[in-house]
């Protein structure tokens, strides 16, 4: 018998195109990874959608690699995905539908019926925090199931979201939690901290899992099992936990892909109209407290625009990876003159620049100045001390200096780790599985100060 095993959590992180399995150690370093992709299947219209099968089965084939592997003590396992995606089980536990795209059209008429019947699309989506997103609502796509498919309604027993899903697989238990139910679905009152009058009268709720906190742990389902099982988290508020539990002054962190997401846990000021138009919202953290955020194209325009301008020029994208700040092409565009609309640069002739660096550094700029209105809407600067910024981004010189420069009245840092999301999922319930302190150089930080 091996007495020298290694103490892990596993964590999956099911992404749409990827879905990956970690193990942590208790310092929490990767010593195990694994990777699968699989295809997408169709549903019931003909419109992509997940594998929910194959995604199961992923799971199964995976907990029991790691299980015959000697050298590892399974102590925890939890699991993090995509939300906005309902999986509709039965009284057995088996789905009963696809698992529909959260991108799917959604019937206008069905959530036009919801607005009108509680004060109207404005008043309705400030309170639930939740922009007119279509099936992104995932609330309204059980009062679709409903509406369209009553015999299937009466036979689900629980909407579970993925990341809940996921998890009931591994210890048979079915939860809801916070941060995929605060996740822009229509379903939470942040006014009254409490589901919206609409899901009881529509008998919603009663479908609804009961809640738990993010923090919480079950038991396997199988007999004997020795390892505990989390709830499952929604990936953004799951990456944003390594910075809640490493930093208590507050702090903004811009999560940058092709979303950038900025994150304020510190400000629970309510949403004004203003702010909602321009694309912010609350999410839930873990806990159940909410944490205002406001969201950016910029990443995806990025790709577009660099590629533009690699085209033009005839080079590649590459070029621009390890591009260092050039103040003098800075000093040639005043940031108050450009247009803060992210498509902006999308507008300008690529003839009026001289080279691709010239491009690139303008492209920047623009993108900043987006950037900087989006993170102004969160922002307490009588609160706030540091931004962090991490993902893509994060490894921009041009980018991190020009933003620096900009939120000159706080300090600005790119901040790396290794799987961040995972590594959320995995610190949430850590005093469940670890004997050991969290580490406090999780997050490797560099600071920016503008020196133009």
């Amino acid at each position: 018998m091996n007495d020298k095993k290694i103490p892990v959590v596993a964590i999956f992180d099911v992404g749409k195109t990827n879905k990956k399995l970690f193990l942590f150690d208790e310092h929490y370093h990767i010593v195990f990874e694994r990777s699968a992709r699989f295809l997408e299947t169709t549903d019931e219209d003909g419109d992509p959608c997940e594998n929910l099968e194959s995604l199961r089965l992923s799971v199964f084939d995976s907990l029991h690699e790691i299980f015959r592997k000697n050298e590892f003590e399974i102590k925890a396992i939890n699991f993090t995905s995509y939300g906005a995606s309902f999986v509709y089980i039965d009284e057995h536990g088996r789905p009963l539908t696809p698992l529909y795209n959260y991108l799917k059209e959604f019937p206008t008429a069905i959530q036009e019926d919801v607005y009108a019947k509680n004060g109207g699309k404005e008043s309705f989506s400030m309170i639930t925090s939740s922009p007119a997103l279509g099936s992104l609502n995932s609330g309204f796509q059980l009062l679709r199931l409903k509406k369209e498919k009553p015999a299937i309604f009466k036979q689900v027993k629980f909407a579970l979201h993925l990341p809940q899903y996921l998890s009931f697989l591994v210890s048979g238990k079915t939860y809801s939690d916070m941060t995929s139910i605060g996740c822009h679905t229509g379903l939470w009152d942040f006014e009254k901290g409490d589901y919206h009058d609409w899901v009881k009268e529509e008998g919603i709720q009663e479908k609804l899992a009961p809640i738990v906190q993010g923090n919480e742990v079950f038991d396997g389902a199988f007999p004997g099992s020795p390892y505990r099982v989390g709830p499952g988290l929604h990936d953004s508020s799951s990456a944003l936990i390594p910075y809640l539990l490493n930093f208590h002054e507050p702090f903004i962190l811009i999560s940058t892909g092709t979303w950038c997401i900025a994150f304020n846990p510190f400000n629970h000021r309510a949403l004004t109209v203003d702010e909602l138009k321009q694309d912010c919202l609350f999410y839930q953290s873990y806990a159940g407290t909410p944490v205002k955020a406001s969201r950016l194209f910029a990443g995806y325009e990025h790709e577009l625009q660099s590629k533009r301008i690699a085209d033009f020029f005839q080079v590649t994208t590459a070029k621009f990876r390890n591009l260092q700040i050039n103040w003098s092409i800075v000093d040639q565009l005043s940031l108050s003159e450009i247009d803060s609309d992210l498509k902006a640069f999308s507008t300008i002739p690529l003839e009026r620049f001289q080279n691709y660096e010239e491009a690139y550094h303008s492209l920047v700029l623009y993108l900043i100045k987006a950037q900087v209105q989006s993170t102004k809407l969160i922002l307490d600067t009588n609160q706030v001390s540091r931004i962090f910024v991490d993902g893509g981004f994060s490894k921009n010189h041009i980018y991190m200096n020009l933003l620096a420069k900009e939120f000159s009245e706080v300090e600005v840092f790119a901040a790396s780790m290794a799987q961040a999301t995972a590594l959320g999922a995995a610190l949430v319930i850590h005093e469940h599985w670890n004997t050991q302190s969290i580490p406090n150089d999780i997050i490797e930080l560099r600071y920016y100060r503008a020196n133009y």
